[in-house]
């Protein structure tokens, strides 16, 4: 693994509840109409679920004065209208609802993927790419399970109670407030809940994150783990990140189960207390049996409500995690674009990197005194053994990583002068982690120049090697790649990065072990690549194999993050030093 995928994560923003709630609301102005027919829909439905119980009580009390048989059937056919009318408007308020929810997180979503996308490679870097799958995955499918299912349920939870508590006091104001007795022990119940569930809620969605990470980290470089036999340590790494989710589902289960017997406790006092008042009114005159059975039945329908918003909170307070999540990102400044295209500066570019001390946070110091210096067009390899600093110090001159003390200039201009957009067109990393974005093969590489002709792609492809296997591709250029297309080995995904490479042009490149999981049958034709891919251009490599670096113009050995050779590759050979022992190591002709 690379030197810098060790150093510590920095986890992306997540927003305060203020903050989602903000957001959240601004997104519903967006949408009025939608959202004034939701909840239009969702009152009706409520209010056509209090129907039943009143007519309710007044059977009761006709039956009570033996009224006729028509008496009766008329208001058993109100009760059955109203239920039919009441199923019929939750299931519109629930779909338009959904309707609304889902647009709302489509343009979250829409936005986190913007920044993200637009997030300084230094902050990705520091950040982890498990933080952000988390996010664009598991946190998104927390939110949209709370926006198509339990949203639509718990906003209609929350009138029908409004609605009811409404009925109760239309009924007789003492029956209302004997059933707001009950409030206090729900009130308790989520006093006791919340503080304890609120922090285990936040905490397993960042360690969804680091298991996502971990899990990241050990399939990506599937090929490396492999070749050094740490197979081990990765699985022992994602057990380990399961087992603290695991254990923290299992914390939070039990909290909620003790949720529960408050909430239970709850409904018992209060239909205890609006069953003992009616009781007594009905006893003084004041209501009849109808009204002391039609508050009852009242009460009694809050239970599902009510139930559903407690017994769903877990489910809220995800949701609330995984959306304070997303704002977070999707409340990034925006990164201004250019509106028309960058000027592209000459190709005589060159780069010095300049890093006096560097380390990851309080961790140890990785670089120390190193200055580093490519002259226009030079070809410069850095070899030593593993944790020398070498992937650190090609981060820091890609303009990936900032150096704790020092900086990178490229044509004396330091590189956070030239902004993100600007660094990224003249300096290109290719690193051993190469992506192949599902789509035809054309449009893959026309990533890296959306002008591109055919002709020109084809060129691309020809410099690297590529032309005998894109030949024998079912379309051609057209071919489908990727995930759900035809599947690409690992030498002809690298060869594919060093054709976008060629398309995009840059005056510096720079190859972070680009062609280390080739194997050893294609390595020598994918170091060619790599070569025709940089030639004429200033380009620092990574030398996974001392081959790489025998052919460069300048060689730098790093150990324990300090330069203490450099040279060329004959240079330091005669001198018997540090790399003529890496070199006789690996077995390279003396």
């Amino acid at each position: 693994m690379s030197d810098a995928l060790s150093s510590t994560r920095h986890l992306l923003p997540t927003a305060t509840a203020r903050q989602t709630w903000a957001e959240l609301a601004a997104e519903f102005r967006r949408l009025p109409g939608l959202s004034a027919a939701a909840v239009a829909l969702l009152v009706a439905a409520s209010a056509a679920g209090l129907v039943a119980p009143y007519v309710l009580g007044r059977l009761v009390d006709d039956v009570i004065a033996e009224s006729g048989t028509d008496r009766v059937v008329t208001w058993a056919a109100v009760i059955a209208a109203a239920a039919v009318v009441a199923g019929a408007l939750t299931a519109a308020g629930a779909a338009v609802a959904a309707r609304l929810g889902e647009t709302v997180l489509a343009r979250l979503r829409e936005r986190v993927l913007d920044r993200a996308l637009h997030l300084p490679s230094a902050t990705l870097e520091r950040a982890g790419t498990g933080d952000l799958v988390a996010r664009a995955g598991d946190d998104v499918a927390v939110v949209t399970n709370a926006i198509t299912g339990v949203g639509p349920l718990m906003l209609g939870a929350l009138l029908t109670i409004v609605l009811t508590a409404g009925g109760l006091f239309t009924l007789d104001w003492r029956l209302g407030l004997a059933g707001l007795v009950a409030a206090p022990a729900y009130a308790l119940a989520m006093r006791w809940y919340l503080p304890k569930s609120t922090p285990y809620y936040a905490r397993e969605r960042i360690v969804t994150g680091e298991r996502a990470q971990a899990m990241a980290g050990a399939l990506h470089g599937a090929a490396t783990v492999r070749a050094y036999g740490t197979e081990d340590a990765h699985v022992a790494r994602i057990a380990d990140r399961s087992a603290a989710a695991r254990d923290l589902s299992l914390t939070v289960f039990g909290v909620f189960t003790r949720f529960g017997l408050r909430i239970n406790r709850a409904e018992f006092i209060g239909l205890s207390s609006v069953l003992v008042v009616g009781f007594l009114l009905v006893r003084a005159d004041a209501i009849t049996v109808g009204a002391a059975t039609a508050a009852a039945l009242y009460f009694h329908r809050l239970f599902n409500p009510i139930g559903l918003i407690l017994m769903e909170f877990d489910a809220v307070m995800q949701a609330r995690a995984s959306l304070a999540r997303l704002v977070g990102v999707a409340s990034l400044p925006a990164v201004a674009v250019p509106s028309t295209e960058l000027d592209v500066l000459d190709h005589d570019a060159a780069l010095a990197v300049t890093v006096r001390q560097h380390r990851y946070e309080d961790g140890p110091v990785v670089l120390a005194d190193v200055t580093l210096r490519l002259a226009p067009g030079e070809r410069v390899a850095l070899v030593g053994a593993s944790g020398a600093g070498k992937s650190t110090l090609a981060g820091i001159a890609a303009g990936i990583i900032p150096a704790s003390d020092g900086d990178a200039r490229l044509r004396g201009v330091p590189l956070a002068d030239l902004g993100e957009i600007r660094v990224r067109k003249e300096i290109a990393l290719v690193s051993q982690e190469v992506h192949v974005f599902a789509g035809p093969l054309a449009d893959d590489l026309r990533l890296a120049r959306p002008d591109a002709d055919d002709a020109d792609i084809e060129k691309a492809l020809d410099r690297v090697g590529a032309t005998g296997w894109l030949r024998t591709l079912p379309d051609g250029l057209a071919t489908h790649v990727g995930e759900g297309g035809h599947r690409l080995t690992a030498a002809q995904a690298q060869q594919l990065a060093l054709a976008r490479l060629i398309l995009a042009d840059p005056a510096v490149a720079v190859l972070d072990e680009a062609t280390a999981e080739a194997g050893s049958a294609g390595a020598r034709d994918l170091d060619r690549a790599a070569a025709a891919a940089t030639e004429g251009r200033t380009t620092l490599i990574v030398a996974h194999r001392l081959v790489q670096a025998a052919d460069a113009d300048r060689i730098i050995v790093l150990d324990h993050g300090r330069i203490v050779e450099q040279g060329t590759h004959e240079t330091l050979l005669a001198a018997g030093g540090r790399y003529a022992h890496l070199w006789q190591s690996w077995g390279g002709p003396r």
